[in-house]
C-alpha cells in the first residue's frame, strides 16, 4: 500500500468534512447500519463510536458491509473499468442469481482478465464478492429465526452442501448444528471494528469473537461438544447485557464490563485470565509483567499461550499485552483490530 490510513480522528474529521483527499483512499464502515461509504458520503453521519475505517473496498465487503447506495463507493471502480460496471450492475440487478464462471462467461468476458481487475481494485474476485454477499445474507436469516432451508434460499444458495460448506467455513459447523433449541445460544453483535460472534446461556457469556479469527470453528466445536444438548440461534439476556456493554465501549462511555463471564481452562489459565481483567483500560502490560504479577516469573511462555486461548475478546483484554520491546503481537482478531482498540482505549485513560 502507498497510502497509510491516518488515525481514528483525523479520519472522522475528514468524513464530517466530506474531505475529498481521502476519496479513494479510504472508507468507513458503519456498524448501526451495517454500510461502508466513501467519505465524501452526503449521507447523514454516523457517530464515531460506530465508525471503523478501512483502506480498501475489498476489506470492507470482507467484514461484511454493503455498499452505501446513496455515494456508491463502487462506482469509481466501475468507472475505470467498463467490464467492472457491467459485472456490478448485473449482481444489483440480478441477486437471484447464484454467479458463476459460466454466468461471466456468457456475458462475453475473460475470466482472467476479470478476475484480476477485481482483485486490482477490490481486493477480492467477482465471485468472491458475489460469495460474501450471500452468505452474510444467509447467516441474517438464520439469526431472524428462518429455517436452514430458507436461510439457504434467501442466500441463494442452489446447493445445501455449498451453503453449508461456507457457513462452515466460518463458524466450523453446518447450520443444522447452531439450529437446535440448546443451553447455549449464538448470535451476531455488530461493532465498529467487525462483527462479532457470542454465545451465551441464560447466565453467563461463554464465548466472543470476531467471525474470521482463525480459531473460532475450533472453540464453537469444543463449546458444542462440552454442551449435552449443543448451540442454538438467538440472543439471552446476557448476551442484550454484553452487546449494551460493547456499545457503551465503542462510543467511549465506558471501558467497563459486568457482563458475566465462563471460562473452562485449567487453573494457571484462570489466573492468567483474572490478571488480565485487572488491567486498567488505556494500559498496557508485558507477558513478562503478567507472569511477575501472578507470581510466576518463569511461565512467560505459559502465559502467552494461555492469553492466546482467551475466547473472549475485550472483556477478557488480551489486547493490553504487548511484546517485551513494546511491539504489538499476535491477536487472533487481527493486528489492526488490537492497534485500533488500544487508540480507543487512551481515550479512557486521558479522560
Amino acid at each position: 500500500m502507498l497510502f497509510t490510513l491516518p488515525d481514528h480522528d483525523t479520519l472522522y474529521q475528514a468524513l464530517v468534512a466530506r474531505d475529498e483527499r481521502y476519496d479513494g483512499q479510504a472508507y468507513v464502515c458503519v456498524a448501526s447500519t451495517g454500510i461502508f461509504c466513501r467519505l465524501t458520503c452526503p449521507a447523514r453521519k454516523p457517530l464515531p463510536g460506530n465508525c471503523t475505517f478501512r483502506a480498501t473496498i475489498g476489506e470492507c465487503i470482507e467484514a461484511g458491509f454493503r455498499a452505501c447506495k446513496r455515494c456508491h463507493p463502487l462506482q469509481a471502480a466501475a468507472s475505470a473499468d467498463p467490464a467492472i460496471g457491467a459485472l456490478l450492475a448485473a449482481l444489483d440487478e440480478r441477486p437471484d442469481i447464484r454467479w458463476s464462471e459460466e454466468h461471466v462467461e456468457r456475458m462475453g468476458y475473460d475470466l482472467s482478465t476479470i478476475r484480476r481487475s477485481f482483485k486490482r481494485q477490490f481486493g477480492m474476485t467477482f465471485l468472491e464478492m458475489a460469495r460474501q454477499r450471500r452468505l452474510r445474507e444467509g447467516f441474517e436469516a438464520l439469526s431472524d429465526g428462518s429455517s436452514v432451508i430458507a436461510a439457504q434460499q434467501e442466500a441463494r444458495f442452489d446447493s445445501a452442501s455449498a451453503f453449508r460448506t461456507a457457513f462452515a467455513k466460518i463458524l466450523g459447523c453446518a447450520p443444522a448444528a447452531l439450529k437446535q433449541d440448546g443451553l447455549l445460544r449464538a448470535s451476531w453483535i455488530a461493532t465498529p471494528l467487525g462483527d462479532m460472534v457470542a454465545v451465551a446461556s441464560d447466565t453467563h457469556l461463554h464465548l466472543l469473537e470476531f467471525i474470521g479469527r482463525k480459531a473460532l470453528p475450533a472453540e464453537l466445536r469444543k463449546l458444542r461438544a462440552a454442551t449435552k444438548d449443543g448451540i442454538g440461534i438467538g440472543r439471552t439476556r446476557v448476551t442484550e447485557q454484553a452487546s449494551a456493554e460493547l456499545v457503551a465501549f465503542f462510543a467511549g462511555r465506558s471501558a467497563t464490563f459486568e457482563t458475566p463471564l465462563h471460562q473452562a481452562g485449567s487453573p494457571f489459565s484462570q489466573e492468567v485470565w483474572a490478571e488480565l481483567r485487572r488491567i486498567p483500560a488505556g494500559t498496557t502490560r508485558s507477558y513478562a509483567e503478567l507472569a511477575r504479577q501472578i507470581g510466576r516469573p518463569a511461565a512467560t511462555r505459559a502465559v502467552a499461550r494461555a492469553n492466546g486461548a482467551n475466547q473472549i475478546a475485550l472483556m477478557v483484554p488480551c489486547h493490553r499485552v504487548l511484546g517485551a520491546d513494546g511491539a504489538l503481537t499476535g491477536y487472533g482478531g487481527g493486528l489492526w483490530r488490537k492497534q485500533r482498540l488500544l487508540e480507543i482505549e487512551r481515550e479512557y485513560r486521558s479522560a
